[in-house]
């Protein structure tokens, strides 16, 4: 997650870290939190470029372009 963060055009600016808060090899599932550095109060920077969707869409556009 650290490099596809770093390396992006649209965030890689804003991003500090990530690191697993939780590990289930039950379900395979895995919990993270991403740490981002936004400047003060941009209009229309938190709904955009922090918007949830838009953070998870980098991390699927990064998988579907390694395959």
């Amino acid at each position: 997650l650290t490099e596809v963060y770093s390396s992006s055009p649209a965030l890689g600016r804003y991003f500090r870290s990530a690191q697993v808060i939780s590990f289930s090899n039950e379900s395979s599932t895995v919990i993270y939190q991403l740490v981002f550095s936004v400047p003060p109060s941009t209009e229309g920077f938190m709904e955009n470029s922090m918007n949830p969707d838009f953070i998870r869409n980098i991390l699927r556009q990064h998988i579907y372009d390694e395959d």
